[in-house]
C-alpha cells in the first residue's frame, strides 16, 4: 500500500524547520502532501499563493512532494484525497499540548487518520515563521533561517 500523508500549515513564510520536517517526511513516506491552510483568522504577510510558490522553490529537489492549498476542516481534506496521515514537526514541549489537542479532534473527526510527530532538528528548536517576520522587519539577517533559494523573496516582503 502506498502511503500519503499530509504536512499541514501557514508557512508564513517557509523556514528551514519546515524544509527539514518536509524532507524528512519524503523519505519515510511514498507521498508527501505539503497542505497549505487558508486562514481566515489569520492575517498572512503572504498570500496563499504565494507561500505555495514558495514551498513550490524550497523543496523543488523532493519529487515525492505536492505543494497545495486547502481551507476548511484538515480531517475533511484528509479523507477526500486518500490521505492517512499528518505529520507535525515538535519544537519543545509546548508545540506537544496544541499538538495533541489537534491531533484528538481530526482522529475524532477521521478515525481512519492518524498524526504522527517528528521532533525538530536540534538546529531549528528555536525558529518559528513569526521569529524569521520579526527579525526581519526590524532589519536584522534572517539568512541562517529561511532557505537560500527564496530568502530575497521574503526578506523584500518583510523588510
Amino acid at each position: 500500500m502506498k502511503t500519503k500523508v499530509i504536512c499541514p500549515g501557514s508557512f508564513d513564510p517557509v523556514t528551514l524547520g519546515h524544509v527539514d520536517i518536509i524532507t524528512r517526511a519524503s523519505k519515510m513516506f511514498d507521498s508527501v502532501v505539503v497542505g497549505v491552510l487558508n486562514n481566515p483568522a489569520k492575517n498572512p504577510s503572504f498570500t496563499t499563493e504565494e507561500r505555495i510558490e514558495l514551498l513550490k522553490k524550497a523543496t523543488a529537489g523532493l519529487e515525492n512532494v505536492e505543494i497545495v492549498a486547502f481551507d476548511g476542516l484538515l480531517a475533511d481534506y484528509t479523507r477526500e484525497r486518500g490521505i492517512t496521515a499528518i505529520v507535525k514537526g515538535l519544537r519543545a514541549v509546548s508545540d506537544f499540548e496544541y499538538e495533541f489537542q489537534q491531533a484528538l479532534f481530526n482522529k475524532k473527526l477521521n478515525p481512519d487518520l492518524e498524526t504522527l510527530f517528528l521532533t525538530s532538528n536540534s538546529d531549528y528548536m528555536y525558529l518559528s515563521s513569526s521569529g524569521v517576520k520579526q527579525i526581519a522587519s526590524l532589519g536584522g539577517d534572517i539568512s541562517s533561517f529561511v532557505p537560500e533559494c527564496v530568502h530575497d523573496e521574503i526578506l523584500k516582503r518583510l523588510k
